[in-house]
């Protein structure tokens, strides 16, 4: 029997070959091509709504309510009430929106009306007069669903949408279902623990700044230490996350990215926000109304040059500063009256040269520790948002009273070791890859 070849052209010096290889040789070089490309590329991470079909029976003959937006999609693109309204026996009675509306397009701060989905579902605002569902809210729904895309940042306000509606449910005797994402800043810490003092709607509850957690795991916090109110009970269900380890960054995922506000456009946006957020609480423009909020900041009483010479000099790991200039002005459903609108502003660009070194939120007090010592007009804003956003009065004191940055760091030192012993606790997902079952019966480990 006459063996079966393929023919593959080559080149050499100028001249064109022709070899045969046999059939069978070549299939089986490419076998183990196929296995070899397997083995090294991990396989892109699917959500708790990509996953939705594996637990139907959990939602079947149910009224389900949605606390989500517009980052509820699925591997396919489908937002997650259309995911839910072709599901059989399911039906879709509420939909509850947090800061930014359902549809992501609403500026920072607004508040969001209640309304009427395309599909015709109830729209009840949680980001207006109201950040709880009420009992009357609730009335029709017997499960409630979260799916929203966090940033990772403590002072990122949908982790508290998460919190007030756990409380609901638990108040209601409703469970409570969360359908597990990707922290996109991976698993690291930084910043204080929130002393209560200082919280408010961008910080409830003593986590870090940078919590390194999903919010699946935040659900687990919330109800395991008894945050919830004294005694008060929640049948919990988190749906986790497959193919996803604790060190992964958003863009090694294979999720494609959808800006979860206006202003985080980019993972390299998220990537500086523990940080450069900081300034919301000064009188320097963090970069809202210009092309790239928190990656750019600057007042028109800085100096570029002088500004970026200091920042550099600190060598802060992972990035550099180079000078640059942007007006801000209002933009629709991005930016509404944005600091210094329309006024000429100074000051730096960050590049990031290496996340994985960054330490942001150390680079935002180094920041603003340069800008007070350099600059008089610089100031804290009087209404103590800085000691919100920080979740202490200690930086701000201890920049005003000329602290060294290595004294000031050491503030929350101790709150970091000690967070890290009770997120491990609460950890769902290990550094590598297991099948096995989670100690809690409601979560399944892939």
């Amino acid at each position: 029997m006459t063996p079966l070849y393929v023919t593959l052209d080559t080149c050499r010096k100028g001249r064109r070959f022709d070899i045969k290889i046999p059939l069978c040789l070549a299939l089986l070089f490419l076998s183990f091509l196929v296995v070899s490309i397997a083995c090294h590329s991990p396989a892109s991470v699917l959500t708790g709504l990509d996953q939705i079909h594996d637990h139907q029976q959990l939602f079947s003959d149910k009224n389900i309510g949605l606390v989500t937006n517009h980052t509820a999609v699925n591997q396919h693109g489908m937002h997650i009430v259309d995911v839910f309204a072709a599901m059989p026996g399911v039906r879709v009675v509420a939909i509850y929106s947090p800061e930014h509306g359902v549809r992501g397009a609403v500026a920072a701060g607004e508040a969001i009306e209640n309304g009427i989905d395309p599909a015709g579902i109830p729209v009840y605002s949680l980001y207006g007069e109201a950040k709880k569902p009420t009992a009357a809210m609730l009335s029709s729904v017997e499960m409630l669903v979260f799916d929203m895309q966090d940033i990772g940042a403590r002072f990122y306000t949908y982790i508290w949408t998460l919190y007030y509606a756990m409380c609901a449910a638990a108040e209601n005797n409703i469970p409570f279902v969360v359908l597990d994402r990707p922290n996109p800043l991976a698993d690291r810490t930084e910043g204080p623990l929130l002393d209560r003092t200082y919280a408010s709607f961008v910080g409830l509850l003593p986590l870090p700044v940078r919590h390194g957690m999903t919010v699946g795991e935040l659900a687990q916090l919330f109800y395991g230490e008894g945050w919830l109110g004294d005694g008060l009970a929640l049948d919990l269900t988190v749906i986790p996350l497959r193919h996803w380890r604790r060190d992964m960054w958003y863009d090694e995922t294979g999720l494609a990215f959808v800006a979860p506000s206006p202003n985080m456009p980019t993972l390299e946006t998220a990537t500086v926000y523990p940080g450069t957020c900081l300034l919301e609480g000064t009188n320097v423009s963090e970069g809202r109304g210009s092309d790239s909020p928190f990656l750019l900041f600057g007042a028109p009483w800085i100096e570029s040059d002088e500004l970026c010479e200091r920042l550099n000099a600190l060598q802060i790991a992972g990035v550099r500063f180079v000078p640059a200039e942007f007006t801000p002005v209002s933009l629709p459903g991005k930016a509404v009256r944005p600091k210094y609108e329309k006024a000429r502003c100074c000051g730096a660009r960050v590049i990031i040269t290496d996340r994985q070194e960054l330490d942001a939120f150390s680079m935002g007090v180094a920041v603003v520790k340069t800008l007070f010592d350099l600059y008089p007009d610089f100031h804290f804003l009087r209404n103590g948002y800085f000691d919100n956003l920080a979740g202490t009065d200690k930086i701000r004191l201890a920049i005003q009273s000329g602290g060294s940055l290595e004294e000031i760091q050491n503030i929350w030192a101790a709150d970091l070791r000690a967070f890290a012993l009770k997120k491990q606790q609460y950890s769902i997902y290990p550094e590598k890859i297991t099948h096995t079952r989670h100690k809690d019966s409601n979560i399944l480990l892939f």
